[in-house]
């Protein structure tokens, strides 16, 4: 798997530009909500997904998002309920650790692994978008247009999507 200092040389070879602030290792949105406003920008939570036929998911959702996940199964041609995947297979797809769930993650070999890389709209107007990098106990910041440009690098097209109401577009 890959660590923090390959995921920055790899934004850096792709000439993205990046910040990170280091913080208290952070398991939820509401956990860290009050480190957030000192990082201005679109704050996410990501959601590592598997359908009944055990195809997995990545929901790149603004934090704020109330996830239709019902609707964005349809949308992603899921079999059946999309329901939250085990940490045991989140860790052998993404490389990471409950708490810590990333697009970042999909520098990883293994991410290939995953049907379908889902970014919500939401998350696109803001001039800088937050992630874990790869660890719970930072986030690192790029643009919205870059963090397309990381996805595709990383051999996925992004589903822009609105996730509160995926089925209205």
């Amino acid at each position: 798997m890959k660590s923090r200092a390959d995921l920055f040389a790899f934004l850096d070879a792709l000439g993205i530009a990046h910040q990170t602030v280091a913080h208290e290792p952070i398991f939820t949105v509401e956990a860290g909500r009050h480190l957030k406003a000192e990082m201005p920008g679109g704050h996410s939570k990501n959601l590592f997904l598997k359908d009944k036929k055990d195809r997995l998911f990545l929901a790149v959702a603004h934090c704020d998002t109330a996830v239709d996940l019902v609707g964005y199964g349809r949308t992603a041609g899921a079999k059946g309920r999309l329901s939250f995947g085990r940490p045991d297979l989140m860790t052998a797809t993404l490389g990471v650790v409950p708490g810590a769930v990333t697009p970042f993650a999909l520098i990883n070999e293994s991410a290939k692994a995953l049907s379908d890389v889902a970014v919500d709209r939401a998350l696109l107007g803001h001039q800088a978008v937050w992630f874990h990098p790869l660890e719970n106990d930072a986030s690192t910041a790029l643009s919205p247009q870059d963090l397309l440009k990381f996805i595709r690098a990383c051999g996925f097209e992004p589903r822009l999507i609105d996730l509160a109401s995926p089925q209205s577009a």
